[in-house]
């Protein structure tokens, strides 16, 4: 008989419990039989051994105290805050507070030391070589921050100077657009009068003559200082040239010049000179007298 026989076997008559009534449909758990010891003398005995009896008072450190009491209150509201779960905490905190006052006290009368002298000196838990690295990586990690906030005001800079690029582009275009429709309006006659660039343009009624002394174009401060300063501009090209009134001016005729007995541009006296000297001359002349 294998061990599939066998389990065939206890297949069946489960089945048959089943039919019979036996057992109940569900998991099938066998009982196990629990012994319960109650050692009361090996307990007393480890109470004995955990006991801190036979250690003096500086190596338990136990104290047993109350609370300090609130600073303000009387014993009645001291009693209803101890009803709220937070002043229970800190009711905690306060008998915490007590025992350590209590302990400082009890230290101090046995000339214990509470306080770590100014020249103390312990090793550290973590080597020099690992604080290194540690500060390293602080380091690293500082100077990455450092660049990641420059980084992010120059894209904020960035972004500034497009919108201020963008606004300024846009209030040109509306000002050229502004100056194009005026000079339209000021061409078709509906408006009489333009300020174009540093002039100011007046439309003058039709059929009518300027009146004497005012003139068309009345210029503004910044260009009447233009032109007291660097002239009235004109036409500087062909400026020399002669018209019919200059070649017919015979006012500064001179026939001794112009048949060369005159003094001309070859024959300028100098002083004490008859004739004008060489170029030569005149260049040892010029660095003698310097």
């Amino acid at each position: 008989m294998n061990m599939f026989d066998e389990s065939n076997s206890e297949d069946e008559d489960i089945q048959e419990a089943l039919a019979v009534g036996k057992i109940k449909p569900g998991l099938i758990i066998e009982e196990q039989k629990k012994n319960f010891i109650n050692n009361k003398a090996g307990l007393k005995d480890k109470i004995k051994e955990f006991s801190l009896d036979k250690f003096k008072w500086i190596e338990r450190f136990d104290l047993a105290n109350e609370p300090a009491p609130l600073v303000g209150f009387n014993d009645q509201e001291n009693s209803q805050l101890e009803n709220d779960d937070f002043n229970r905490e800190l009711k905690f905190y306060r008998q915490a507070q007590a025992t350590v006052l209590e302990g400082l006290a009890i230290l101090r009368k046995l000339s214990i030391p509470t306080r770590r002298p100014d020249d103390y000196f312990a090793e550290m838990a973590k080597s020099d070589e690992h604080m290194k690295k540690v500060r390293a990586k602080l380091l690293e990690k500082k100077i990455s921050m450092e660049k990641s906030e420059k980084a992010k005001k120059l894209r904020e800079m960035r972004k500034y100077g497009k919108k201020v690029q963008k606004e300024n582009m846009l209030k040109r275009q509306k000002e050229k657009k502004e100056m194009l429709d005026s000079v339209k309006k000021f061409r078709k006659g509906q408006i009489d009068r333009l300020d174009l660039f540093d002039e100011t343009i007046e439309r003058q009624p039709k059929n009518s003559e300027p009146a004497k002394g005012k003139q068309q174009f009345k210029p503004n401060k910044r260009r009447e200082y233009k032109n007291k300063r660097f002239g009235f501009g004109g036409q500087k090209k062909r400026s020399k040239y002669n018209t019919a009134d200059s070649a017919a001016d015979m006012g500064d005729f001179s026939a001794k010049r112009a048949h060369g007995k005159g003094p001309g541009k070859r024959n300028i006296k100098h002083k004490g000179q008859g004739t004008r000297p060489g170029k030569s001359k005149r260049k040892n002349l010029k660095n003698r007298n310097k």
